[in-house]
Order: C-alpha cells, then sequence, then structure tokens
C-alpha cells in the first residue's frame, strides 16, 4: 500500500474486536460495533506537528472518519482532531 494523507489526516488501521466473551459466547458478526481505537498507519504534515505519530495506538469517536478500502482492505481515515488520545 502506498497512500499519503494530506494535512491533518491519519490513516488508521482499526483493533480486531473480541469474537466471544468471557464466558465462552461467540458474538455474532451483526452484533458487533465497530472498535474505537485503532493503529496508525500514515500520518499526514500537519499530523505529526500534533505529536501524533506512525505506530501510535489512537482511541477516537464511534462515528469520527472516514471508511475506505485500499488493497482489498478497510482503514479509517480520521482528521488529528477527530483523535480524542493515544494509549501508551
Amino acid at each position: 500500500m502506498n497512500f499519503q494523507p494530506l494535512a491533518n489526516r491519519v490513516l488508521v488501521e482499526r483493533e480486531e474486536e473480541v469474537t466471544t466473551t468471557a464466558s465462552g459466547i461467540i458474538i455474532p458478526d451483526n452484533a458487533k460495533e465497530k472498535p474505537q481505537r485503532g493503529k496508525v498507519l500514515a500520518v499526514g504534515p500537519d499530523a505529526s506537528d500534533e505529536g501524533i505519530n506512525e505506530g501510535d495506538i489512537v482511541v477516537f469517536g464511534k462515528y469520527s472518519g472516514t471508511d475506505i478500502v485500499l488493497d482489498e482492505k478497510e482503514y479509517l481515515i480520521l482528521n488529528s482532531d477527530e483523535i480524542l488520545g493515544i494509549l501508551k
């Protein structure tokens, strides 16, 4: 994949959610919510000024960003102000 976000945008790959509960019950795909955290894969020039770097695990709002498909894989493009925080 060769993608460079512009301005303050960030390309994020959502983390996979757990598909079973602690007691072993399998959660079907239609009952799962999209994860609200993911790994930063690419950073626009203005977003790196805000301290967001490639490889960071970030938390974002439930309805934030724009879903895109690159190389048959789903990603999320966020503005840096839609990122709520960085997990350490």
